[in-house]
């Protein structure tokens, strides 16, 4: 094959392709060939005109085969199954150096294939620094491979919480990322949770290990967790759900000396109702979570290769490249849980 196909979003609703010279990888350089890229809400929003991004080469949730190496590159070798880790980081600004590279000024800004912006990895192959290359067991699924980069933005959340043994933890919202911290909290330890208003996923949180699962649309899931730990409220919450009436919820389930995790990004970004003197007086941490480190990625990836996390409940369908548009309308449906795209 001397080209490859890249799928790219070109306007509201609207995929095209673009071809282009296999490349030669070299010094640090890795040709991968793709496996499977799974659709993250970043390319559901800009295909559905929420973000009007465009052209943009989405996909940063890869997993593939390492087709060759340039001769400077020693982690991976030709015919390794690794997973991708897209998130840049210039390595210069202040946030790098201190330590939160998952902060960086110039992160997400990426133009993988010549001339189109974004990480591209809805296409054949890619040509990546080796840094950014993660070995996975020889014998792992590539589907779940894919998987690597969401899971790992919870292992970023899930370690920012501090989870004790035995916490009680609340996780609202059983998507995609509600499921991870439901299974990564139980690993820690921890008594979960979990509120959701759907039927379909309240069986995927049931799956998923939550030790309780509360349906909001029936009862007050406040009233709920207060009765659950004799009034305290929960140790730790968890809002998964993009929604900033539930944020403000999260708040109410927490207890004193608790840990809330706005780990959504929230659309629309409306503000919300706080009582100051309920964070003063409880010393209630409250803080957000966004982007994996590499320790992060490097966890998520060993997880996945150990097959220690349940998975196959949280891919929806798998579609071929040629039908990018088709998975793109598959994962704007919100019943839907990851929809991967690979040959």
């Amino acid at each position: 094959m001397s080209e490859y196909k890249v799928g790219y979003i070109s306007g509201k609703n609207e995929v095209s392709y673009k071809e282009f010279a296999l490349p030669t990888p070299k010094g640090t350089e890795v040709l991968v060939k793709v496996g499977y890229c799974a659709i993250c809400t970043l390319e559901q929003r800009v295909y559905s005109g929420v973000i009007a991004r465009y052209p943009f080469a989405g996909g940063h949730e890869i997993s593939g085969v390492v087709e060759a190496a340039g001769d400077a590159v020693s982690g991976v070798k030709t015919g390794d199954k690794v997973a991708l880790r897209m998130l840049t980081s210039c390595g210069e600004c202040y946030y790098c150096r201190s330590g939160h590279e998952n902060q960086c000024v110039v992160s997400f800004k990426a133009s993988v294939h010549e001339g189109l912006n974004g990480p591209g990895g809805f296409s054949q192959y890619m040509l990546v620094d080796a840094k950014n290359c993660y070995k996975m067991a020889d014998d792992v699924d590539l589907h779940y491979a894919a998987l690597s980069e969401p899971l790992s933005c919870v292992v970023h959340s899930i370690n920012k919480a501090d989870i004790q043994l035995a916490d009680d933890v609340v996780v609202i919202g059983v998507g995609i990322m509600g499921a991870f911290h439901i299974q990564l909290a139980k690993l820690r330890g921890a008594r979960v949770i979990a509120c959701e208003v759907d039927e379909k996923r309240i069986e995927i949180a049931k799956k998923m290990g939550a030790d309780i699962v509360i349906n909001s649309a029936k009862e007050d899931p406040v009233a709920k967790v207060k009765e659950l730990t004799d009034g305290r409220g929960a140790d730790v919450v968890f809002c998964t759900a993009a929604n900033s009436k539930l944020a403000e919820q999260s708040v109410a389930l927490a207890g004193k000396l608790a840990r809330v995790i706005f780990y959504t990004s929230f659309h629309p970004d409306e503000p919300i109702a706080i009582s100051p003197s309920k964070i003063h007086s409880t010393e209630m941490i409250l803080t957000g979570s966004v982007n994996p480190d590499r320790k992060d990625f490097l966890m998520a990836t060993r997880l996945i290769s150990g097959k220690i996390l349940n998975l196959e409940p949280l891919i929806s369908d798998t579609l071929p490249l040629d039908s990018l548009n088709k998975a793109m309308q598959e994962a704007v449906d919100p019943a839907t849980y990851r929809i991967l795209v690979g040959d």
